[in-house]
């Protein structure tokens, strides 16, 4: 195959999750809200008026799919603020009570490193899929001295969807508020409706980064925490442009996510079966109870960032939860919580536009790719 250019046709983008393409949708809200939502919303005047006005029904709409009030949701900065402000804030209403707070090992690195710079973070193992050990989660939270549980929806490494609704049950009779990420399954699945905070990443569903959503039930109390703002979610306010276009977006995706929902789960069942033919492969994540549109798999003998390399020259752009980066040297966290191989590690994240016949072509070019950088590294005979 001849090496494709980035931004040409023949190149194939599956390195989508957390940053999808835009919704054509969305960039048409987001232009009309260039015009009409430029101004400060926190103006009197009818230019302000008519921001606010786009800001309300953004807050409105997304509100509507996460099934809570408009009140209830809140704009941030991005997803990382959204987790950091939510451990925060609800950890620090709820000092007297402790200053634990209990994550699943297969958390975001947002949110741990949030959990430790709120008090102390307590982790709670996960199995080989992925998956938190509910029981221990659940004693986790029972324990004297926590503040806050968090435990992500589903985890956008590897796809496994986790025990929120047993999770949840044992919190809310604890008295322990549950911090429910839902970043990388909001737009793709159903939403949970077992959460006490819940945040969501527009930029994952094809929405436009720069923006988070951040929704908090009534009954759970916050404090505020840093400098005194008007918005303590987001200081100095978000941009309606982009809220506007986030929230276009999110109805967009949920108009048709079932359909969707149905065809890259397809997609991604065809691909792990074909992967799982190569030699030496550990294709991880649960097989069923999963996201639609991530695979994740991990090469014996293969370097994860020479694959990622060998792969974006023949026109595929891919991600990699293992390859040790520059600045850090580590491999990922959320593969060594699971006990599988952090090394060699390829993930796949299927945008709405993807089609069968691109699988096909990376199912197609994937066996040579690995071989030969297992040549490169003098290991090919292995």
């Amino acid at each position: 195959m001849s090496h494709a250019t980035p931004g040409t046709p023949d190149r194939v983008h599956l390195d989508n999750g957390g940053r999808a393409p835009w919704h054509p949708l969305a960039r048409q809200a987001f232009e009309q809200a260039l015009a009409d939502g430029w101004a400060d919303p926190r103006r009197l005047h009818a230019e302000g008026r008519r921001a606010v006005r786009l800001l309300d029904g953004a807050r409105e709409a997304v509100a509507a799919v996460l099934g809570a009030r408009t009140q209830e949701v809140h704009l941030t900065p991005s997803h990382t603020a959204s987790l950091h402000s939510a451990v925060a804030s609800a950890a620090a209403a709820r000092r007297r009570a402790g200053g634990t707070v209990v994550a699943s090992a297969v958390e975001r690195a947002a949110v741990l490193h949030a959990a430790r710079a709120a008090g102390e973070l307590s982790t709670v193992p996960a199995d080989r899929l992925g998956r938190v050990d509910a029981d221990a989660m659940v004693s986790a939270v029972r324990a004297p001295g926590v503040a806050l549980a968090a435990l992500q929806h589903a985890n956008g490494e590897v796809g496994t969807v986790q025990p929120v609704e047993a999770v949840h049950e044992a919190a809310r009779a604890a008295g322990v508020p549950l911090l429910v990420d839902a970043g990388a399954s909001v737009g793709h699945v159903a939403v949970p409706q077992d959460w006490d905070l819940l945040a969501a990443d527009p930029a994952d569903w094809g929405g436009p980064a720069g923006v988070g959503v951040l929704a908090v039930r009534q009954r759970v109390r916050t404090a505020a925490v840093g400098p005194e703002d008007e918005d303590p979610w987001a200081p100095g306010g978000v941009s309606v442009p982009l809220a506007f276009a986030a929230a276009v977006a999110l109805q967009a995706v949920e108009a048709d996510r079932a359909e969707q929902e149905a065809r890259r789960r397809a997609l991604v069942d065809r691909l792990r079966a074909q992967v799982a033919r190569i030699p030496d492969v550990e294709v991880v994540g649960d097989p069923d109870d999963r996201l639609p549109h991530v695979a994740t798999f991990s090469f014996l003998y293969v370097d994860g960032e020479a694959l990622v390399t060998e792969l974006d020259r023949h026109g595929f752009a891919v991600g990699s939860g293992s390859a040790c980066t520059a600045s850090t040297l580590e491999p990922s966290h959320v593969l060594a919580a699971m006990g599988v191989l952090t090394h060699g590690n390829v993930r796949i994240a299927l945008d709405r536009a993807t089609t069968a016949d691109e699988v096909d072509r990376f199912c197609e070019v994937l066996p040579d790719a690995v071989a030969r950088v297992r040549e490169m590294l003098g290991v090919g005979g292995l």
